[in-house]
């Protein structure tokens, strides 16, 4: 039993006919989005430089249009299930030539139809989870570029805002900090210093009171008397 021909596939459809195109040029383009997703069609179609992809872009839309408004279907679900390119009415023309002969001009035409159905439940949750890869790549780039640009935002401030934070460290210690008096070095050691010159006199005086004593105690031990001694003063008045 033969298979189903492709003018019975179901399906919404939208037909051209009697273009002024050859079926041939109309199936060479047609041969580009058949079985394609209508989103993914229309962008090879308006990336072709050929009449014809003008031309099926048109009975495209018309067919998504129809999908649409007469069977309410989704046409982000929409998928070309089936297109093809029939013969249409040839009109025939004639061209004189030589000896009084003519030759026969042959302008083609064509009918041109697509059909669009529903994708199957399969295809519909693997475009899904594509769709969903995508936007998560897409949202994971956007952060990471943000985040780069706040890192270099920060590492381009740091300097500014350190000399800032310090200045004003600064300025705090200065205004909160303990009052200090502050004198003049030299009079601190000057104050500081020993008195050199009371020092030496102390000295000089323990001296001489240690030699009387030792004096004393020699003449004890000679058993004589220890000489006195007088003043300078009383020594002129007698030779006076």
């Amino acid at each position: 039993m033969p298979g189903l021909k492709t003018n019975e596939v179901a399906g919404t459809r939208a037909v051209l006919r009697h273009y002024r195109m050859s079926a041939y040029k109309a199936r060479q383009v047609l041969d580009l989005v058949r079985g394609k997703d209508v989103d993914r069609a229309a962008e090879i179609l308006q990336s072709t430089p050929r009449e014809g992809a003008r031309v099926v872009s048109k009975v495209l839309a018309s067919a998504v249009a129809n999908a649409r408004n007469n069977d309410f279907l989704d046409p982000d679900d929409l998928f070309i299930s089936a297109c093809y390119a029939d013969e249409g009415t040839t009109i025939k023309r004639w061209r004189p030539r030589a000896r009084g002969r003519a030759t026969r001009i042959r302008k083609r035409t064509c009918h041109i139809t697509v059909i669009v159905s529903r994708l199957p439940e399969d295809r519909l949750e693997r475009r899904r989870a594509r769709q969903a890869d995508q936007t998560t790549a897409v949202r994971s780039r956007r952060v990471a570029a943000s985040r780069r640009s706040t890192g270099a935002d920060e590492v381009s401030a740091t300097p500014t805002r350190a000399r800032k934070r310090a200045a004003s460290t600064d300025h705090e210690l200065v205004e909160d900090g303990p009052d200090v008096e502050v004198t003049d070095v030299a009079s601190a050691d000057a104050d500081t210093s020993p008195d050199v010159t009371s020092v030496s006199d102390e000295d000089t005086s323990d001296e001489a009171e240690s030699v009387t004593v030792a004096a004393a105690d020699d003449a004890e031990d000679a058993g004589t008397e220890p000489a006195e001694t007088e003043p300078a003063d009383a020594d002129a008045e007698e030779k006076d």
